[in-house]
C-alpha cells in the first residue's frame, strides 16, 4: 500500500485517483477551451464589451440556475447524473468545433453556445464538488481531497493557456473546440469504472428540498459571511478575467500567445494557493488567509491597473491569481468541512451559483465599462472597492 505524504493523502482512495486522472485531462481540456474562446469573440468582433456579454452568458446561469440544481441533485444519484452531464459538455464542445471548423460561428452562435455552457455548468460544478465527499472514504481526508481538486484547476490554468496560445497558432479555435469535447471521455471512464455505494438522495418535495438548503445557509452566520465574501471578491478581482484579451492585443501588441502568457501567469499564482491550502490548515487560519488573500488581491489589481510593462503585469497576475484561489478555495472548504452530508448538494451550489454567477455579472461589467473608458480604469476601480470591503471586513474582526 502506497503511503502518500498528508499533502497528497486523498489519493489513497481509488476512487478519488480515478476522479483525480480523468478530471486532470478533462480540466486541461476546458482551459484551452476558454482561452480560445475568448480569442476566437476578440478575433471576430474586436470588442471589449463582447468579451463581457460572452463571459456573462457562460457564467450567469450558475447564479440563477445553481441553487435549483442543487435541490435536483440532492435527489438524483450523483455518479450516474455526473457521467451523464459530462457527455453532454462533450457534445457541446464537438458542436463548437463543428461550427467554427465550418466558418458558421458568429456573435449569435458564440453567446447562444455560451449560454449552453453556462447552463450545464450549473449542475456539473455542483454536481462534482458534492460528490467528493464519496470519493474518500475518510472524512478527515475531505480538505485535502478540495485542496488537490482546485490544484487541478490551477494547474490546468497555468499549463493550459499558453498550451492554448501555441495550439491557436498551429491549428486554430476549432481545433481547440474539438481537444476539449475528447476531453471528457476521460472523466466518464473513471467514473464508469467506479466502486461505490448509490449516494444518499434527499427526501419530499423539490420545494421543500429547495427550502431547508437556503434555510440553512441563511441562518449559519458563518456561511452568510462566507457568501458575502466571495460575492464581492468574484464581482471585482475576477473581472480581470475578461480584459485579458484587451491587454494582450492592445495594451501589449501581442497575439494568442501573449494572452495565454497573461493567463498562464495568473494560473501559477492559483497554483501556489493550492499548494499551501493542501496542507490542512486549521478553520481559524483558513478565515485569516482568506482576508489576506482578498487584500492581496486588490492590491495586485491596483498595479495590473497601473503596469505598461509586460513582465510587472505578470508579476501582478500571479499575485491576483494566488489571491483569488486562496478565496474561492478556502471558502470552499470551510463549507464543506461544516455542512451537514444530507445537505452537501445545495450547500455546495449556493457557494458555485454566488462564486461563478457574480463572477459573470462582474465580467459583464467590466467589459461594457472597458469599452466607455478603457481597460486600465476599470481594474483600478474594482481593486479599489475590494480594498474598501477588505478594510470594513477587517475592522468587523474578519
Amino acid at each position: 500500500m502506497i503511503h502518500w505524504p498528508s499533502a497528497l493523502s486523498a489519493l489513497r482512495h481509488r476512487n478519488f485517483c480515478l476522479y483525480f486522472a480523468g478530471h486532470a485531462i478533462s480540466t486541461l481540456g476546458t482551459w484551452i477551451q476558454q482561452v480560445a474562446l475568448a480569442w476566437l469573440v476578440y478575433r471576430l468582433t474586436g470588442s471589449a464589451a463582447m468579451l463581457g456579454v460572452t463571459t456573462c452568458a457562460a457564467l450567469l446561469p450558475q447564479l440563477l440556475i445553481g441553487p435549483l440544481a442543487g435541490a435536483w441533485i440532492d435527489r438524483h444519484d450523483k455518479r450516474r447524473l455526473l457521467i451523464l452531464i459530462e457527455g453532454l459538455l462533450g457534445m457541446q464542445a464537438l458542436v463548437l468545433a463543428l461550427l467554427t471548423a465550418t466558418e458558421q460561428i458568429d456573435a449569435t452562435l458564440i453567446v447562444s453556445m455560451a449560454t449552453l455552457l453556462g447552463v450545464l455548468n450549473a449542475v456539473d460544478t455542483p454536481l462534482r464538488q458534492s460528490l467528493l465527499s464519496q470519493f474518500v472514504d475518510d472524512r478527515s481526508d475531505l480538505p485535502n481531497a478540495l485542496a488537490l481538486n482546485a490544484m487541478l484547476f490551477t494547474l490546468s490554468r497555468f499549463i493550459g493557456p499558453p498550451l492554448a496560445g501555441l495550439l491557436l497558432a498551429v491549428t486554430g479555435e476549432a481545433a481547440c473546440f474539438a481537444l476539449n469535447g475528447a476531453s471528457y471521455l476521460a472523466l466518464m471512464g473513471g467514473l464508469a469504472v467506479m466502486r461505490m455505494p448509490g449516494s444518499p438522495r434527499a427526501s419530499g418535495s423539490f420545494r421543500n428540498v429547495l427550502g431547508e438548503g437556503l434555510n440553512y445557509a441563511r441562518h449559519t452566520p458563518q456561511i452568510r459571511l462566507l457568501m458575502l465574501s466571495v460575492m464581492v471578491v468574484n464581482l471585482t478581482a475576477s473581472s480581470y478575467v475578461v480584459l485579458l484579451p484587451v491587454y494582450a492585443k492592445d495594451l501589449f501588441a501581442g497575439d494568442a500567445a501573449t494572452l495565454g502568457w497573461l493567463w498562464g501567469a495568473a494560473g501559477l499564482g492559483s497554483l501556489g494557493s493550492s499548494i499551501v491550502l493542501a496542507v490542512k490548515p486549521t478553520q481559524v487560519s483558513m478565515s485569516r488567509l482568506i482576508l489576506g488573500s482578498a487584500i492581496a488581491c486588490a492590491l495586485a489589481m491596483l498595479a495590473f491597473a497601473s503596469s505598461r510593462q509586460l513582465g510587472m503585469s505578470l508579476a501582478a497576475l500571479v499575485v491576483l491569481g494566488f489571491g483569488i484561489s486562496c478565496c474561492n478555495v478556502g471558502t470552499n472548504i470551510l463549507l464543506q468541512s461544516s455542512a451537514p452530508e444530507a445537505l452537501r448538494g445545495r450547500v455546495v451550489s449556493l457557494y458555485t451559483s454566488t462564486r461563478f454567477g457574480f463572477d459573470a455579472i462582474g465580467g459583464l461589467l467590466a467589459g461594457l465599462c472597458a469599452a466607455q473608458v478603457g481597460a486600465p480604469p476599470v481594474i483600478a476601480i474594482s481593486g479599489g472597492v475590494l480594498l474598501v470591503y477588505c478594510a470594513w471586513l477587517w475592522r468587523r474582526g474578519g
